[in-house]
Order: structure tokens, then C-alpha cells, then sequence
């Protein structure tokens, strides 16, 4: 009487093989987090350059116009990059009297919208234009 033996089974079991697709899941959604993560980075640090562009850019335009002008608070909007970007600017005199401190607050676009920028200048009397 001859024996027959059962071929060997080769493959993964149905729990192997759901136990791995169970790792490669958390794998993948952990790593589609970190890049949805960089996205949002790359975006903040977009407006944030932005807005620090709209800074320098209102303190220049003091530089270029030679204008000194008077203590106080001023706000308004400036476009860049196609984007609406809130700014208050705080003139305040310095102990010299040929030099006052400007203060520039950049804030994004939304009305609830935290600070992006701030920058400080001075601008001089009588500077050259």
C-alpha cells in the first residue's frame, strides 16, 4: 500500500496576509500625514515671506518719498502676489527728534487673521530722497 502525501501548501495564510495589509495601511496614512503636514508648512511659510515683503515694501516707500511722518497709528491693506494682506504701521518718535521708529504689523487676509509679519524701520528728517 503506497502512501500518498499531501503536496506542501507554500503561500500566506488569510491572516498573514490581512495582518500585512493592516501594517502597510498605518504605514501609508502616517506617511500621507507627514506630507499633507508639509503642504500646510509650505503654504504658512508662503504667506509669512509675503508678508514680510509687504512690510519692507511700506517702510521703503517711506525711505523713497522722504516723508517723516507724524506719530500715531495708521492701518490699510497692500495686494501681493494676487493676495489681500491687512497692515497697521505705529509711527513713534525716537529720543532724537531727527529719527522716528515705525513699526509695521502685516496680518493675513481673513478678518480674524493672526500676525505674519512685523518689521521696524526708522526714518530719518531731511533724509535724501
Amino acid at each position: 500500500m503506497t502512501r500518498h502525501r499531501a503536496p506542501e501548501q507554500r503561500g500566506f495564510t488569510l491572516l498573514e496576509v490581512m495582518v500585512a495589509l493592516a501594517i502597510v495601511a498605518v504605514a501609508l496614512l502616517a506617511a500621507l500625514r507627514v506630507a499633507g503636514q508639509a503642504a500646510a508648512d509650505a503654504s504658512e511659510l508662503r504667506m509669512r515671506m509675503l508678508a514680510g515683503w509687504v512690510a519692507g515694501n511700506l517702510l521703503a516707500e517711506h525711505r523713497a518719498r522722504g516723508d517723516f511722518p507724524p506719530p500715531g497709528v495708521t492701518s490699510g491693506a497692500a495686494t501681493q502676489a494676487g493676495i489681500v494682506f491687512r497692515w497697521r504701521e505705529e509711527v513713534m518718535p525716537t529720543p532724537s527728534t531727527a529719527f522716528e521708529r515705525i513699526d509695521v504689523t502685516v496680518f493675513g487676509p481673513a478678518a480674524d487673521a493672526s500676525e505674519l509679519a512685523r518689521l521696524t524701520g526708522f526714518v530719518a528728517r531731511g533724509a535724501p530722497r
